[in-house]
Order: structure tokens, then C-alpha cells, then sequence
């Protein structure tokens, strides 16, 4: 099934613990594209400048990335810069933020692209995000949204607008806090969905992800690697494993939303794993079935038949608590 993405085309220069890289090529729909491109065909509706490197679109294409929706405009490509800190990874500081292009973006769909079954408006302007959604010939299958603090508190009424025609709500915890006014998580959530969202997905990072569906909630954890080089694209890594392999499925089921978590957050291990999208172009379909594989013995253990009852106590607990 079609997979749309709109969202932000970048250069990034970032420095972390393990290194640093100038002008490398990020963005929201940039991540998002080639992890899902892993997946399935996804279609891409974006803005560049006029610096923009043909190999960086070239690579797109190879990937299978329909790049029609990407525009060109006389300027300079979005740039963010950023350092991450020596002693916690997942904290970063934005050194600088040129919009560019980006400043002007005007999303446009194709006839195509109005007919898609899953899209994904990625972290932009919610009043974009109406636009595109406005523009569709149908209500899409699924429609997931990515927001950010900036948003929350700076055009709440449009963001509450766009929350209330999305199936699903990406968001980390601090901005799933802030957005619903409540520090616990799980009421917090509950709160969101209450404004229309069937589903919404709190990123926590290394602590994994949790999955609030209807009334039903699944936790899964961040998979562990013992070096993390970039974690800038890390939630649209997530976000594109996500989507991707709800839209090659077309499985929005339970069961169905409970995988694309875990194959999000496969895609998510790979990204930090090099700079910009070089460690996921290089994966295979191997790589990433391996990874899943593994995942789920990660999080598999047995019961035994466990019961807890009435003044049950495991042998070696009981012992202690008869000596005391």
C-alpha cells in the first residue's frame, strides 16, 4: 500500500562523543524515507535549496524513494548544527538553526500522492500538516503525526486541530507531558487519545518505546548496543520502520501495531549506529530480520506456569521469612 511522507530535507552538522560530521544529510522525511524505504515504496514531499547534492538524490532513488514531491527553490537547504553531550548521548544542544528554504515551504501533492493509503506528517508546521492533509482526494487508511515542543507551545490551536484527524500521535515523553498538561505518562497518553488519536507512540530513547492502542498498552525496549555514534534520526528512523511495515502489511490490527513498534525500533538501532543514513543504507533485509529476531528473544521469557496465590512465597523467600 502507498506510503506518503512530508517533512523537512536537511544538512546537519553534528558532533558526539564518537565524532564528528559536517553537512551531513538529515531531515525528518529524509530518515524517515530510507528506513521505510527498507520496507516499502515511499513517496517524499520536501523542499531543497539550490546546494542540495544530486548523489544525496541519487541515493533516494536508488533506494526506490519517489522523489517527484521533492521541490527545488533558489537558496540554501535547511541546516541544523548540534552537539551531543560527553556524558549522556541522548542530550544535545543546538548550536544553530537556519531554515532557509525550509522557511517557505508550501507542501504540494501530486494526484498520486493524494490518493495514499498511509501517510505520515513528520515534524513541521501543523498548519502544513492540515494543508497536506486537506489536499487528499480521500481520508487515508492511517494518518500518523510527529510534533515538538516549538509547536505545543507556540501554535497549539492548529496542533490540536491536526490531533483530532490523526490515527496516530508520535511523540517522546516530555512532549506527550507537555501536550497533555499531565507528568503521568500513562494518564498523559490517555488524555491525547481522548482528543481523537487511536493510538499514541511515547519515544523515551535508550528506555525504548511505549505503545498506547485503544485500551491496551505495549512496552518494548530500546535494543542494546554498546556504541551509539549519532542518534539524530534515531525517531524518524523509528517512525519509518513504523510505518513502512504497516504499509507493506496493511496490518493496523493489534497484533499488527505491537510488530511495527518492534520493527521501528529496529530501524531506530541501526540509524545511531553511523552517521546521517550510512548505516541505513547498508543494512539488508538479513540485517533487519536478524535484528528482529532478536529482539524478540529479547523481550520472550517463560512463565512456567507460574501462579501467584493467596500466601504463595518462592521456597528460598520462605525460608528467610520463617528465620526472621
Amino acid at each position: 500500500m502507498s506510503l506518503l511522507v512530508v517533512g523537512s530535507v536537511a544538512y546537519d552538522s553534528v558532533r558526539t562523543p564518537e565524532g564528528s560530521r559536517d553537512r551531513a544529510l538529515g531531515g525528518s522525511a529524509m530518515y524517515f524515507s530510507v528506513a521505510a524505504s527498507c520496507l516499502t515504496e515511499v513517496s517524499l514531499v520536501g523542499i531543497v535549496g539550490d546546494d542540495f547534492e544530486r548523489t544525496h538524490v541519487h541515493m533516494l532513488e536508488a533506494r526506490g524513494v519517489d522523489v517527484s514531491g521533492l521541490e527545488y527553490a533558489e537558496g540554501k537547504t535547511f541546516h541544523w548544527s548540534g552537539v551531543y553531550s560527553t556524558e549522556d548521548v541522548n542530550q544535545r544542544e543546538t548550536l544553530d538553526t537556519q531554515l532557509n528554504v525550509f522557511e517557505e515551504f508550501n507542501p504540494t501533492l501530486n494526484p498520486r500522492q493524494r490518493d495514499s493509503d498511509f501517510v505520515f506528517l513528520a515534524n513541521i508546521d501543523p498548519a502544513l500538516q492540515l494543508r497536506v492533509l486537506e489536499q487528499m482526494k480521500r481520508r487515508p487508511r492511517l494518518v500518523a503525526l510527529d510534533s515538538m515542543n516549538f509547536w505545543i507551545d507556540g501554535r497549539r490551536d492548529d496542533l490540536d486541530r491536526i490531533v483530532r484527524g490523526v490515527d496516530l500521535f508520535f511523540l517522546d515523553e516530555g512532549e506527550a507531558r507537555s501536550y497533555a498538561g499531565e507528568f503521568n505518562i500513562v494518564r498523559a497518553a490517555r488524555r491525547i487519545q481522548d482528543m481523537g488519536p487511536r493510538a499514541v507512540v511515547v519515544k523515551r530513547g535508550e528506555h525504548g518505546v511505549l505503545v498506547f492502542d485503544d485500551d491496551d498498552i505495549f512496552s518494548a525496549p530500546a535494543f542494546p548496543l554498546d556504541s551509539v555514534v549519532d542518534p539524530t534520526g534515531a525517531g524518524d528512523s523509528f517512525a519509518g520502520g513504523f510505518m513502512g511495515l504497516l504499509a507493506a502489511t496493511g496490518d493496523t490490527s493489534r497484533a499488527g501495531i505491537r510488530r511495527a513498534a518492534i520493527v521501528g525500533s529496529v530501524m531506530g538501532s541501526f540509524a545511531v549506529q553511523d552517521f546521517s543514513a550510512d548505516r541505513l543504507t547498508s543494512i539488508t533485509p538479513s540485517d533487519i530480520q536478524d535484528r528482529f529476531d532478536n529482539f524478540v528473544r529479547l523481550t520472550q521469557f517463560d512463565g512456567d506456569g507460574l501462579k501467584i496465590e493467596s500466601g504463595f512465597l518462592p521456597v528460598s523467600l520462605r525460608a528467610r521469612s520463617a528465620n526472621n
